[in-house]
């Protein structure tokens, strides 16, 4: 492996939340992963919702920024580097929704410490009350309301358990639990708190045209980043066709029918794939080494995120009383992406071999891009 696809992947993935996410913070912090085993999965799904879309938006942007010529056989080579950066919704640094959440020992224990300030009781004086009533708690998951900061919420914006109360049975005895909220070492992560836009970036190339077609290659070869997180790969392939290539007159623009896909790994953590189809167009204005090229798009969209972790819960050990052990429950989320079409609009510019372009692409989760390619 060269150094220069080690840094170039580095860049790809220290400008997104893989990097921001997946690794251990200097001071200490958890890891986004760390962060997800405190969650249950509607919880976790809430948290890393935002980053989901904004990855699909990401993903889904720079890919043209021009039309393929109406030619049965030209040449045209471009390679270099996309940076794209996707701008988050005002509603999207929290969440507030219903859905379930397993409590652990020591939340369990909050709990029954509220019941005995409420009702100004000891249940301690009642050998193994405690003890059976946290494994009641914790046995099964509880409906209850969970709200707070997503990912990119405030840091001080904890996410919260609202749970309605419950009644639970000890050798005979019912004892009531009254509702009550529980605030999890939760907020918004890391450097990614309180964010307005997330930037990624990806290595380019552009072949054609043989009957109006051009093909887009996005590529890293896979890279081991440390052995818990495993490889990050990266790919994708792109194709325009301009059909005015089988009519018999010149149209005052180049068209393009386009598809795009890609999909992005880091070991077994998060996996992102996206697919984008439609209609661009471009002018040229100038000369073949200096010209400007105004060009539009629509495009259908769709990216989802698989998050694979483990979500681990505290409870009492029945085989030791007064002692717990950890359960570990597998969860894995597939979260879809909230656009579902885009507006693009934009800029390019050659001068010599090197072309420059950026656009604005309007969706729910606003992007915009920018790339710098040597073209031929």
């Amino acid at each position: 492996m060269t150094r220069g696809t080690h840094l170039l992947a580095g860049g790809t993935l220290l400008l997104g939340l893989m990097a921001a996410g997946a690794f251990a913070q200097e001071n200490d912090e958890r890891s986004l992963e760390e962060t997800l085993s405190l969650l249950s999965g509607d919880a976790a799904a809430q948290y890393v919702a935002p980053i989901s879309s904004s990855f699909g938006a990401n993903l889904n942007s720079g890919w043209f920024h021009r039309a393929p010529g109406a030619k049965k056989l030209g040449f045209n080579f471009e390679a270099g580097v996309v940076a794209m950066g996707s701008f988050f919704p005002d509603d999207a640094n929290h969440f507030d929704v219903q859905g379930q959440f397993r409590f652990s020992a020591s939340e369990a224990n909050l709990l029954l410490d509220f019941m005995e300030e409420s009702n100004g009781v000891d249940i301690d004086l009642v050998p193994g009350l405690r003890t059976g009533l946290v494994a009641s708690i914790t046995a099964e998951p509880n409906d209850v309301g969970i709200s707070g900061a997503t990912v990119i919420g405030a840091a001080a914006d904890n996410i919260t358990i609202a749970y309605d109360g419950g009644t639970y049975s000890y050798q005979g005895l019912n004892y009531a639990v009254p509702a009550q909220s529980v605030k999890l070492p939760v907020g918004g992560f890391g450097d990614l708190a309180d964010i307005s836009l997330l930037p990624l970036m990806a290595p380019q190339l552009t072949v054609g045209t043989v009957w109006g077609t051009q093909f887009t290659l996005r590529y890293l070869p896979a890279v081991e980043l440390n052995a818990e997180l495993g490889e990050f790969k990266y790919s994708g392939f792109g194709i325009q066709h301009n059909p005015a290539v089988w009519l018999d007159m010149k149209l005052p623009v180049d068209l393009a029918a386009s598809f795009f896909t890609q999909k992005m790994e880091v070991g077994s953590l998060f996996e992102c794939s996206s697919t984008a189809m439609g209609l661009n167009a471009s002018k040229t204005i100038g000369w073949r080494f200096l010209n400007l090229t105004p060009y539009a798009g629509f495009m259908w969209e769709d990216a989802s995120m698989k998050v694979n972790y483990d979500f681990i819960v505290e409870i009492p050990d029945t085989s030791n009383p007064g002692q717990t052990v950890q359960d570990v429950v597998p969860i894995s989320l597939d979260l879809a992406s909230e656009n579902s079409s885009r507006l693009t609009a934009g800029l390019n510019v050659r001068v010599g071999i090197i072309n420059w372009n950026v656009d604005y692409s309007m969706a729910k989760y606003a992007a915009i891009s920018t790339g710098v390619t040597v073209a031929f």
